[in-house]
C-alpha cells in the first residue's frame, strides 16, 4: 500500500517558480504538481488532504551551518540533535548539517564516528554532516579523500581560535590542495585569530573586560584580511572556498571581488549580522554576553552591505550558527573577562521566519528567501534536488507557511534549549503552521507531530556549482 497526502490550495515558492499548484506526495517523494482547479489535480486521491488555501508551500528549510552539543570553552552547546532538531521543524527547517570535529592529534574518523553516535537515532529531521579538520596533516589529509566518498564532502578550518582549532597558512593551503583533487569543499571562518589574541590580551590588560569589548577587539579589517588571504590561498590551490558567517562590509568586498574574477568562492551570512548589532552587545548588566559570537556582531550600518550581498549574489546562503548557550551558568562563565563568555548564538528555530520578515520589509522577495534559505544550501553541499526544492522525485520536506500570521519571538514560546532568545520581543509577520520530513508531518496546525529518530543521514554528493 503507498502513502499518499494532497495539499491543495496554495501557492507554491520555490527559488525559480510561483504557481498556484496542489502537490502529490506518494511513499515521502513529491510524485506531481498540477496547477489547482486542473482535471490533472482534481483526479488525484489521497489517504491525507491539507488545506494550504491562503498559505505558501515552500521546501522545508536547509540550514547548513549548526553546532549541536559542541563542547566549546569549558562548556557544550545547549541543544541536543534531540532538542535542536525538533526546534529546526518548529521554524521550518527540515535539513541540518552539522559539524563534527576533529581533535588534535587523533584521527578524522574518530571525531566523525563520535558525531554519528550523537545524532544517530535522535533527529526529527534529517541530517548531514561537514568535517572540522583541526590538525592537517598526512594521514587527515588521506583521510578527506574518504570522508568524501562518505557523503562527508566538506571540510571546515579556522584562521581563529589559536591553540584550539587554529591552522596556519601552510595547513590550509595543503587541505585546499586536497580538496582541489577530491572534490570537497573547503569552508572557511575567516578572522587574523593572531592578531586577533594580541588584542584581547591589551584590552583585559587595559580592564576593558565587559562583552562589547568582544566586538571591538575581533577587528572588520581582521575579518577582512583573512578573507583576503584565505581567496588567494585557494586560488594558489585551484580550490573552491566558502567562507562562513561573513559579518563586514569588507570582507564582502573582498568576496565581490574574487568573484568578478570568475572565481569558485562563495559566502554565507547569518541573521544575526542582519538583523543584529553592536548595540545588542553593549547591553547593559552582562545582557550583552547573550549576543557574544564570532564573526562578532558590527556596527549596525554593515546591515546594509549585507542585505546588497544577498541580492547580488556575492552572498549566496543564509545559514544560521546554531551554537546556544544558556545565559546563566554558561554565558556567565565571562563575567569579568569577555574572552571566557563562549562564543554562540541559538538561532535555527528562527531563521526562516527572519528572512520572511525580509520579504516583507523589502530587503528580498520571496524567490530570493527559498533560493538563500533551501535551494542553494542544497546545492552548495550536494544535496540538491532531494532536498531544497518541490519537484517531482524530491524528499517531500514541505512547509505550510501563513504569510499573514503574526508572532512575537520569546524565550517563552521557542522550543530551542536555552534561556534566552537573541530576537525576544521582536515582532514578526509570518510563521510556519505544517511541516512535513519525506512526507510525514513533523508539525501538523502547531503542533509537534514527530519523533526522535525519524531524521536519517544524509549522504551529500559535491558541491553542484563547481
Amino acid at each position: 500500500m503507498s502513502n499518499r497526502t494532497l495539499i491543495r490550495g496554495g501557492l507554491v515558492v520555490t527559488a525559480a517558480d510561483e504557481l498556484h499548484a496542489d502537490v502529490l506526495i506518494e511513499d515521502g517523494r513529491v510524485a506531481a504538481l498540477a496547477a489547482t482547479g486542473s482535471a490533472a489535480a482534481a483526479a488525484w486521491t489521497a489517504d491525507r488532504i491539507l488545506d494550504a488555501t491562503g498559505k505558501y508551500v515552500i521546501p522545508g528549510g536547509v540550514d547548513v551551518h549548526t553546532h549541536m552539543e559542541l563542547p566549546f570553552g569549558g562548556t557544550a552547546a545547549s541543544d541536543t540533535f534531540e532538542t535542536g532538531t525538533r526546534a529546526a521543524a518548529w521554524g521550518g527547517t527540515t535539513t541540518i548539517v552539522d559539524f563534527a570535529v576533529q581533535s588534535v592529534g587523533r584521527p578524522l574518523r574518530e571525531g566523525l564516528d563520535t558525531w554519528y553516535a550523537k545524532a544517530d537515532g535522535n533527529c526529527a529531521i534529517d541530517y548531514g554532516f561537514h568535517m572540522i579538520v583541526s590538525d592537517v596533516n598526512e594521514q587527515t589529509l588521506k583521510e578527506m579523500d574518504h570522508l568524501v566518498e562518505e557523503g562527508i564532502s566538506s571540510f571546515k578550518l579556522f584562521m581563529a581560535y589559536p591553540g584550539v582549532f587554529y591552522s596556519d597558512d601552510g595547513q590550509i593551503l595543503r587541505a585546499m590542495q586536497r580538496a582541489s583533487h577530491n572534490g570537497g569543499l573547503i569552508m572557511m571562518h575567516a578572522e587574523n585569530g593572531i592578531a586577533i589574541d594580541v588584542l584581547i590580551e591589551q584590552a583585559l590588560a587595559r580592564g576593558e573586560t565587559d562583552p562589547r569589548h568582544h566586538g571591538e577587539v575581533r577587528k572588520v579589517l581582521l575579518e577582512a584580511e583573512a578573507t583576503h588571504r584565505a581567496i588567494q590561498l585557494a586560488r594558489v590551490a585551484g580550490a573552491p572556498l566558502y567562507v562562513v558567517h561573513v559579518s563586514a562590509e569588507e570582507a564582502v568586498a573582498e568576496l565581490a571581488g574574487a568573484r568578478d574574477k570568475g572565481l569558485p568562492v562563495f559566502g554565507e551570512t547569518c541573521p544575526q549580522y542582519l538583523f543584529l548589532s553592536t548595540d545588542n552587545l553593549a547591553e547593559p548588566d552582562f545582557q550583552g554576553a547573550k549576543y557574544v559570537c564570532s564573526t562578532p556582531l558590527r556596527p549596525r550600518e554593515h546591515q546594509a552591505a549585507l542585505w546588497r550581498g544577498l541580492r547580488t549574489n556575492d552572498l549566496q546562503v543564509v545559514s544560521t550558527d546554531h551554537c546556544p548557550f544558556c545565559f546563566r551558568g554558561q554565558k556567565e562563565l565571562g563575567r569579568g573577562d569577555f574572552s571566557k563568555i563562549p562564543n554562540g548564538l541559538p538561532g535555527v528555530e528562527n531563521r526562516m521566519d527572519l528572512l520572511h520578515q525580509a520579504v516583507v520589509e523589502g530587503h528580498i522577495g520571496r524567490r530570493r528567501w527559498i533560493e538563500i534559505a533551501c535551494a542553494t544550501p542544497a546545492r552548495m553541499f550536494g544535496m540538491y534536488p532531494q532536498k531544497g526544492t518541490i519537484a517531482p522525485g524530491s524528499d517531500a520536506d514541505i512547509v505550510l507557511y501563513d504569510p499573514h500570521a503574526e508572532q512575537v519571538v520569546s524565550a517563552e514560546t521557542h522550543h530551542m534549549n536555552v534561556d534566552y532568545s537573541a530576537y525576544e520581543g521582536k515582532r514578526l509577520t509570518g510563521r510556519v503552521d505544517t511541516v512535513l520530513s519525506r512526507g510525514e508531518p513533523v508539525i501538523q496546525d502547531r503542533r509537534f507531530t514527530g519523533r526522535a529518530g525519524h531524521g536519517g543521514f544524509v549522504h551529500r554528493s559535491t558541491c553542484q556549482y563547481l
